[in-house]
């Protein structure tokens, strides 16, 4: 179920109408990345917005302020540290993004409270479970 459709569809069909921003000449090198860069120079034609030149970032190419942030789920993303930070989330609107600090045994106790209170986890995948140490020890010494 995507809540929060009305915005992600105001969304989508504002970034239908962005152009693409790519840096200039980096259709004629292929040494220079597509990734966008400001045009600085004298005469750039692009930073004197001559027109049948590609566009400029400009503020006005914005999204909507009210889906800024908003999953393509349609729930707003948050980072969680710990299962304390997962307890003030509201789970209505609220999906936990679990961090890439927390380790192994954190972020299984973070999934299970997430599924007992009914919080979606965006990246909540449970880690394989390695045989314990005990279970290791004893297979050791059958080898042996």
């Amino acid at each position: 179920m995507v809540i929060n459709s009305d915005l992600l569809e105001q969304r989508k069909k504002i970034s239908q109408h962005r152009p693409k921003f790519r840096r200039q000449e980096s259709w004629r090198y292929k040494r220079l990345a597509e990734n966008w860069r400001k045009p600085k120079g004298i005469d750039n034609k692009m930073r004197l917005q001559v027109s049948g030149v590609p566009a400029l970032v400009k503020i006005g190419y914005r999204g909507p302020k009210s889906s800024r942030g908003l999953h393509p789920s349609g729930y707003v993303d948050n980072l969680v540290y710990n299962v304390n930070d997962l307890l003030k989330l509201n789970k209505d609107r609220d999906a936990a993004r679990i961090a890439h600090t927390v380790g192994k045994k954190k972020r299984l106790e973070i999934i299970s409270k997430a599924e007992s209170i009914g919080i979606k986890v965006l990246n909540g995948k449970k880690p394989e479970s390695n045989p314990s140490k005990s279970e290791s020890i004893s297979l050791k010494q059958e080898n042996n």
